[in-house]
C-alpha cells in the first residue's frame, strides 16, 4: 500500500502549465487594438484614398485640390505627387470631351478594375477554405516554436501533421478550382468590353497562362516557363493592369507548385525552382502595377515557407496596407508575427482579421494561441470559445479549452472539453491522453484507466502514456499491473528519473521491498537533486526497521529542502526509532511549522518530548493536539500517562475517564481501564 502523502507526490505528466479556463464573454472584452483615427499618417492615407475615389468618379478638380494641400504640407510626399502627375497627364492627353467621363480612368478601365476586384474577392473566398484547413498546422508549428507544445503530444505530432496535410490538400484542390472559375468569369466580362483585336490578344495570353498552369501541375517547369514567356511576350500594349494581374497569377501558380512539393530530393529541387519563379513574377507584377496587393501576398507566402520571417512580415504588411479589408492578408501577417514571437503585433493582426470576418474561426483560434503565448489564459479561453461558436466541431479548439481548464485546476470542465474534442475527432491521441490526465486529476481512476488503455492501443510503447497508466494503477493499489506499465516507460526512456521513481513506487505498492529499493536507488543515481526517491526510500527503510539508513537518506534530502514537511516528519520518526530524542523533537517541530494543524505530528512531537524527559512540554503538546482534535484517543491516553509521570494523578484520572466516556470504541480503552484501576 502507498500512503496518501506519497500519492500526492506522484507527478502527472500531460497537463499544460500556465493556461486557463474558457468562458464566453462579451465582444467588447477583447479590447481590439486599432490605430488612432487622428494620427498624421492616417489623415494622409485617408486624404489620398479620398482623392483616388474622386478620380474614379470623374471629380478631378476636387482630387487635385486635396493633392495640392498634401503637397503644400509636404512637397516630398511621393504618393501624392505621382497621383497628381498622373491626373495632369491624363488631362493633357484626353481633355474633357465628355461630361461625366474620366480622362484618368476610362469606362473600360473602370470596368476592368471592377471585374478584377470581383474575381479577386471570389478567389479570396475560395482561399478561405484552404486557410481554414491550413491554420491548424500553422498554429501547431508556431506554438512549437514558442516552446508551448504540451508534453503528451510529442509522439502524436507526426499523426496530427499527416491528418492536417490531408485536409490541407483537399482544401487546396477546392480553392484552386474556385479561384480558376472566379478568374475566368472576371476575364470573360472584361473581354466583352474590349475591342475585337484586344480581346483576341487577351484571350491568347490567357490561354497561354492556362497552358503554363497545366504544365506546372505536372511539374513540367520547362513547358510552363515556355508558355508563360510566350504569354508575356504577347501582352497587349498599354494594358499594364491586365499584364500585372496575369503576372500575379503566374506567381501564384508557381507558389502553389512550391507549396505542394514532397520532402524528397526531387521535390526540394522542384520547390526551389518554383519559389524562385513565384518571387520573380510577383516582383515583375509589382513593377508593372505597384498598387496590387496580391503579388505582395504571394511574396510573403514564399518568404514565410522559406522561413524568412522578417521578409514575410514586410510583404504581408504591404499587402495589408494596399488592401486593408482583406482578412486573409491580415491573418497571414498575424501568423508571421507569431512565428517571430512578436505576440502584441500578432494579437493586433488576428483581432483585425476577426473584426473583418467574425465567422472566420481560424482567426479566433490563432488569437487564442497568441493570448496563451502572452500568458493571458482567460482571454485565450474566450477566443477559443469564439472559435467553437463559429465552428462547433472544431476539435483542436475544444482540446485547447481542455488544456487551459486543466491548468486552472478545473478538472471537470477539462474532462467535458476533451470529451467534446473526441466527439469530433475520436482518434485524436492527444485528446485521449489528456482526457485521461484530467480524469486522473478528478480522482476518477477507472475512467482514466480506460482512456489510457485506448491511447495505448494506438501507441503501445509511448513512455508518457505508460507512465500515466502506472500512476493510475498505483492509485488503485494495483501494484503488479503498475509495475508492467512503469517498466515499459523506463524501457522507452531509461534516463528519466521520474519514470524510475514510479517503478519503485509500483514495486512498493506490490510489496516487493527489494525491487523498490533497487528502483529508488537507481532514480537517485539518475538525478542527485531529485529528493522524492530519497524520501520514499528513507521511509521504506524506516518502515522495515532500518533506521540508520533512513536517517542517511533523509538527511541528504533535508540538505536540499530543509523546510519540507515530509522530510522533517520522517526524520523525526527515524530519530525517534534511534531514540535520539532531541533531534526527533527538532524535526517534528519543523514539520509542525509547515503544517501547524497536523494532529498526528503534534502527538509524535509530544512523544519525542516525553522521550527526551521534558514531560511538561509533552503535556502541553498533547493538550494542543486535543484542541485541534478533541476526539483523538491517542492524545488523551498519552496525556493521561504523562500526567501520571508528572505525579498529577487527579488530572490523569480526569483525562482517562473522559477518554472512556467520550470515545467508547477506542482500541486503547482496555489499557486506560487498567491504568485507572491502579490510581
Amino acid at each position: 500500500m502507498v500512503d496518501d502523502k506519497k500519492k500526492k507526490k506522484i507527478i502527472i505528466i500531460g497537463v499544460s502549465a500556465g493556461f486557463a479556463a474558457l468562458i464566453v464573454l462579451a465582444v467588447s472584452y477583447f479590447g481590439f487594438i486599432r490605430p488612432s483615427k487622428h494620427t498624421e499618417a492616417q489623415l494622409r492615407s485617408n486624404a489620398i484614398t479620398l482623392a483616388q475615389e474622386y478620380v474614379f468618379q470623374g471629380e478631378f478638380e476636387r482630387a487635385l485640390d486635396i493633392l495640392d494641400r498634401l503637397l503644400i504640407a509636404d512637397s516630398d510626399d511621393k504618393a501624392a505627387r505621382e497621383l497628381w502627375k498622373e491626373i495632369l497627364l491624363a488631362h493633357r492627353d484626353k481633355g474633357r470631351d465628355k461630361a461625366g467621363s474620366s480622362p484618368y480612368l476610362s469606362p473600360d478601365d473602370l470596368a476592368f478594375q471592377a471585374n478584377l476586384e470581383a474575381g479577386r474577392r471570389a478567389a479570396l473566398d475560395a482561399e478561405l477554405a484552404r486557410a481554414t484547413a491550413a491554420e491548424a498546422a500553422a498554429a501547431v508549428r508556431a506554438m512549437a516554436e514558442a516552446g508551448r507544445a504540451n508534453v503528451v503530444e510529442t509522439t502524436n505530432a507526426a499523426l496530427a501533421a499527416a491528418e492536417v496535410e490531408r485536409q490541407e490538400a483537399a482544401a487546396e484542390r477546392m480553392a484552386a478550382a474556385a479561384e480558376e472559375a472566379a478568374r475566368k468569369k472576371a476575364q470573360e466580362e472584361e473581354l466583352a468590353r474590349k475591342s475585337a483585336a484586344i480581346q483576341a490578344q487577351m484571350r491568347e495570353v490567357q490561354a497561354l497562362v492556362a497552358k503554363g498552369r497545366e504544365a506546372i501541375n505536372r511539374n513540367d517547369f520547362t513547358a510552363a516557363r515556355e508558355a508563360f514567356s510566350e504569354a508575356l511576350g504577347k501582352m497587349p500594349a498599354g494594358e499594364d493592369r491586365f499584364e500585372a494581374q496575369e503576372m500575379a497569377e503566374i506567381a501564384e501558380a508557381y507558389y502553389e507548385a512550391f507549396a505542394r512539393q514532397p520532402d524528397t530530393p526531387e521535390g526540394r529541387e522542384a520547390a526551389q525552382i518554383a519559389s524562385q519563379e513565384a518571387a520573380s513574377h510577383a516582383r515583375q507584377s509589382i513593377a508593372k502595377d505597384p498598387t496590387q496587393a496580391l503579388p505582395h501576398h504571394t511574396l510573403g507566402k514564399v518568404s514565410r515557407d522559406l522561413r524568412l520571417t522578417e521578409a514575410a512580415i514586410a510583404e504581408f504588411k504591404e499587402a495589408v496596407r494596399l488592401d486593408p479589408n482583406n482578412y486573409l492578408y491580415s491573418f497571414d501577417l498575424g501568423r508571421a508575427y507569431f512565428t517571430n514571437r512578436d505576440y502584441p503585433n500578432a494579437r493586433q493582426s488576428f483581432e483585425k482579421t476577426a473584426a473583418l470576418n467574425r465567422n472566420f474561426e481560424a482567426a479566433w483560434y490563432n488569437l487564442g494561441g497568441t493570448f496563451r503565448a502572452m500568458r493571458m489564459p482567460d482571454d485565450a479561453l474566450t477566443a477559443y470559445h469564439r472559435a467553437v461558436g463559429v465552428k462547433p466541431d472544431y476539435a483542436t479548439a475544444h482540446r485547447e479549452i481542455g488544456r487551459i481548464l486543466s491548468s486552472k485546476g478545473d478538472s471537470k470542465g477539462a474532462v467535458d472539453a476533451f470529451t467534446k474534442a473526441l466527439q469530433y475527432a475520436p482518434n485524436d491521441l492527444a485528446s485521449i491522453r489528456e482526457l485521461g490526465v484530467a480524469q486522473m486529476a478528478s480522482n476518477d481512476y477507472a475512467a482514466a484507466e480506460a482512456s489510457f488503455a485506448k491511447a495505448l492501443e494506438s501507441a503501445p510503447n509511448d513512455d508518457q502514456t505508460n507512465y500515466n497508466m502506472a500512476v493510475v494503477k498505483i492509485n488503485q493499489n494495483k501494484g503488479a499491473d503498475a509495475i508492467e506499465y512503469a517498466r515499459k516507460a523506463t524501457l522507452a526512456a531509461p534516463a528519466n528519473a521520474v519514470y524510475v521513481y514510479t517503478l519503485a513506487l509500483a514495486n512498493e505498492t506490490a510489496g516487493d521491498f527489494e525491487g523498490a529499493v533497487a528502483a529508488y536507488s537507481r532514480a537517485i543515481s539518475l538525478d542527485i537533486n531529485y529528493i522524492r526517491p530519497r524520501i520514499n526510500l528513507g521511509s521504506l527503510y524506516l518502515s522495515n526497521g532500518v533506521a540508520d539508513k533512513a536517517v542517511s537518506l533523509l538527511t541528504a534530502a533535508y540538505d536540499q529542502q530543509p523546510n519540507s514537511f515530509e522530510v522533517n516528519n520522517n526524520l523525526g520518526a527515524a530519530y525517534a526509532r534511534l531514540e535520539q530524542w532531541d533531534k526527533s523533537v527538532e524535526h517534528y517541530g519543523k514539520a509542525l511549522q509547515a503544517e501547524p494543524a497536523n494532529a498526528t505530528v503534534r502527538i509524535n512531537l509530544a512523544r519525542a518530548l516525553a522521550g527526551s524527559g521534558n514531560l511538561s512540554k509533552a503535556r502541553d503538546a498533547y493538550l494542543e493536539c486535543l484542541k485541534l482534535d478533541t476526539a483523538n484517543g491517542d492524545a488523551r491516553l498519552e496525556l493521561g500517562k504523562t500526567y501520571i509521570s508528572l505525579g498529577e494523578k487527579d488530572s490523569a484520572k480526569r483525562s482517562l475517564e473522559e477518554l472512556l466516556r467520550g470515545n467508547p470504541d477506542y482500541p486503547g480503552n482496555a489499557e486506560a481501564e487498567r491504568i485507572l484501576s491502579g490510581l
